[in-house]
C-alpha cells in the first residue's frame, strides 16, 4: 500500500476512526480495539469493518500493536497527523484565564516571572513546565551609569528591564575624571534608553571603526569606556554563563504511565538536570510564530523520543525573548495543552509589554 501522507489522502472513515482511536487512547491510555471502537457514539459499521480500517491504518505506520495485546495504540506519525489536522482545541476556561493573568505581576523580575510561569504550566497540564530566560544583549538598556576608580579602571552599572542590575570593571587607556564619566552616561542614556544591548554593542563596534582622527574628545571616550563595558557578547557578564532556563513539576512525569520505565525516567531527568539539550531545542522555536509541537523524536534527542514538547515564543514590543513550554508523554491532552501554552505566551507577553509602557 503506497504511502499517505496529507488529510486529502485519507479517506473520510479513515480521518474518523483515526480520530476516535487517538481520543480514546489520549483518554484511557489502554490499546484500542474494534469492537470497543464499534460501540461508540457516532462509529455506523461493524467491528469487523473497523478492523479492516485499522489494518490498513497499521500497514501506513499510523498504528501498532503493543506486545500481545488485540488492540492498536498511535504511533509518533498518527499523533502528527492528529495534531495537524484533526484536533479540535479546548480553549481554557475564563478561570484559568484570569488566574494566569493575575499571578503575572509586571513588577517582578523577568527571573522571577519566568518561574510563575512554569510552575502555573506544570500546574495546569501535571506536566513539567518551562521558561527561557532570556539574554541579558536581548533586553533594553534603562539606564548605565560609570563610577572612577584606581589604575585606570571605571566601574559601570547598568540597569536593564526596570529590574535587574548588571556591574563590572572596566580597563581604560587612561584616569578619566567624573565629569568626562557623567557626561558620557548622559549621552548614552539619552541616545540608547529601552534600545536592546545588543544593539547598542552593535552601535558602539561601528565606531570603533573610525579612525581616532574623526573623533571628538567625547566620542573618543565613548569608544574608549563603552567598547570596554559591552564585551563580545553584548552582555556585561563576566560569567560567560549561558541563558539561563527554569524548570518546574518534573516530578509530575512520573506519575505518566508511558514514562514510568525506569531507564527512559532516567534519561528524562538527566535532560532536565543538564538543561542544554532541551534549552537549545527551546531556543530553536525563538523565530518561530505562534505554537510549536516536537513529538517523539521529532525533537533530534533520545531522551525526549517517547515525549512531546508543545512551546511558544513570548516578546516584549515586539521584540522575542525566549520561548515557553511543556514536556510530557506523546499520548498528553492536546486539546487543551495547546491552547493553555499558547495563551500563557500572550499573557506573559502582555505582562511584559504593560511593564515596558510604565517605564
Amino acid at each position: 500500500m503506497s504511502a499517505k501522507s496529507t488529510l486529502e489522502d485519507f479517506s473520510e472513515r479513515e480521518q474518523h476512526i483515526l480520530k476516535l482511536l487517538v481520543d480514546h487512547y489520549i483518554l484511557l491510555g489502554q490499546p484500542v480495539g474494534s469492537r470497543t471502537l464499534s460501540r461508540l457514539p457516532g462509529i455506523d459499521i461493524s467491528a469487523a469493518s473497523v478492523r479492516n480500517v485499522m489494518g490498513d491504518l497499521e500497514e501506513m505506520g499510523l498504528l501498532k500493536s503493543p506486545h500481545t495485546s488485540a488492540g492498536r495504540i498511535p504511533t509518533s506519525k498518527a499523533y502528527r497527523l492528529f495534531v495537524d489536522t484533526l484536533l479540535e482545541v479546548k480553549p481554557p476556561d475564563q478561570d484559568t484565564i484570569v488566574g494566569i493573568r493575575d499571578a503575572l505581576d509586571p513588577s517582578l523580575s523577568q527571573q522571577n516571572l519566568a518561574k510563575v510561569v512554569s510552575n502555573h504550566l506544570s500546574g495546569f497540564t501535571r506536566m513539567a513546565g518551562m521558561v527561557t530566560v532570556p539574554r541579558a544583549d536581548a533586553q533594553p538598556m534603562q539606564q548605565i551609569e560609570f563610577l572612577p576608580l584606581s589604575d585606570r579602571r571605571v566601574l559601570a552599572i547598568m540597569i536593564i528591564d526596570n529590574q535587574e542590575i548588571q556591574n563590572r570593571i572596566v580597563h581604560v587607556q587612561r584616569d578619566y575624571s567624573k565629569d568626562e564619566l557623567d557626561k558620557l552616561a548622559r549621552r548614552l542614556n539619552e541616545q540608547y534608553l529601552g534600545r536592546p544591548i545588543n544593539e547598542v554593542r552593535d552601535i558602539v563596534r561601528g565606531d570603533l571603526n573610525k579612525t581616532r582622527e574623526d573623533m571628538s574628545k567625547q566620542m573618543q571616550v565613548m569608544i574608549d569606556v563603552a567598547g570596554k563595558v559591552f564585551d563580545d557578547d553584548g552582555s556585561m557578564s563576566d560569567t560567560g554563563e549561558d541563558p539561563s532556563m527554569v524548570v518546574a513539576g518534573e516530578a509530575n512525569l512520573m506519575s505518566h504511565a508511558d514514562l514510568n520505565d525506569v531507564e527512559t525516567l532516567r534519561d528524562l531527568f538527566e535532560a532536565f538536570q543538564d538543561k542544554r539539550d532541551i534549552y537549545h531545542l527551546m531556543e530553536r522555536c525563538l523565530s518561530a510564530e505562534g505554537v510549536q509541537i516536537f513529538i517523539g523524536r521529532e525533537s533530534g534527542y533520545d531522551a525526549l523520543g517517547e515525549c512531546s514538547m508543545v512551546t511558544a515564543p513570548y516578546e516584549m514590543n515586539g521584540n522575542v525573548l525566549g520561548v515557553l513550554g511543556v514536556v510530557g508523554p506523546k499520548r498528553m491532552e492536546y486539546a487543551s495543552v495547546i491552547p493553555v501554552v499558547d495563551v500563557t505566551s500572550k499573557l506573559l507577553s502582555a505582562a511584559l509589554n504593560s511593564r515596558s509602557q510604565s517605564s
